[in-house]
């Protein structure tokens, strides 16, 4: 796909890997449409890449909420046109190991709330964004992209049983949709980032991010353009859908 006066909406596009995305594909000529929680946020985030001459807007979004989705997408179509290519990034973290316990007795468990919040915006948010791109991509005639964002943590990571869950999921949303949206010209692929720096992983201690970044064959944590560079590659590439590019530094989970 050309990205040249494209539509592409980015959810989770204020800050950290969604604004690294933005710039990269608004450098390429991509229209772009910020969809995220944080007003301040999103604002700063525009402004920041019109100082660089990239096009954008904001969108408030609850990607875990139907009504909120659809009134953005809405309000992308009315604004900037029909999405052309839609980034599936916005997620977030709630860890705690499954059952813990000490000499034979359960201290904690991971509770509900926590299991269902990340699944309602790692998992259901992809669902109501992908509906939304894909049915505005079908209703315009229009060839289309739609790119998810896993983890290698799909695999299976300690404490992370809701994370891990939902991210195995998607993957296996990207195969489905690429299968069925493919007869439309719509392609579908993800991309399952490893250890990447972020505002997540700059607060760690660094004993904690010693160690983490020991692990990697690389010796270092990725750079959000590193992702960024994965989902153009997508964005690009005519002939891939269906399949997910690991970029982790050759760490495997």
């Amino acid at each position: 796909m050309k990205l040249d006066k494209t539509v592409i909406a980015i959810t989770g596009g204020a800050r950290g890997l969604g604004f690294a995305m933005a710039r990269r594909l608004g450098k390429q000529g991509a229209r772009l449409a910020l969809l995220d929680m944080d007003s301040g946020a999103l604002d700063q985030a525009v402004s920041a890449l019109h100082g660089e001459g990239i096009k954008s807007g904001a969108f408030k979004v609850n990607v875990a909420d139907e009504a909120s989705v659809k009134q953005a997408f809405g309000d992308v179509a009315a604004s900037l046109g029909p999405v052309s290519g839609l980034v599936n990034n916005a997620g977030i973290l709630r860890d705690a190991l499954l059952v813990k316990a000490k000499d034979g007795k359960v201290e904690k468990t991971m509770s509900l709330q926590a299991w269902q919040q990340v699944i309602d915006v790692n998992l259901t948010g992809v669902f109501l964004c992908g509906r939304e791109a894909a049915s505005q991509m079908v209703e315009a005639g229009h060839e289309g992209v739609i790119v998810n964002i896993s983890s290698i943590s799909r695999a299976g990571n300690m404490g992370q049983s809701n994370y891990a869950a939902a991210k195995a999921a998607v993957v296996s949303l990207t195969t489905t949709w690429a299968r069925e949206l493919a007869r439309y010209g719509i392609r579908v692929g993800a991309v399952a980032p490893g250890f990447i720096e972020t505002d997540m992983t700059a607060s760690m201690r660094e004993d904690m991010l010693e160690k983490l970044t020991a692990g990697v064959p690389l010796k270092r944590l990725g750079d959000p353009d590193n992702i960024a560079q994965s989902v153009s590659f997508i964005f690009e590439n005519d002939y891939f859908t269906g399949r997910v590019i690991e970029c982790d530094g050759g760490l495997r989970l």
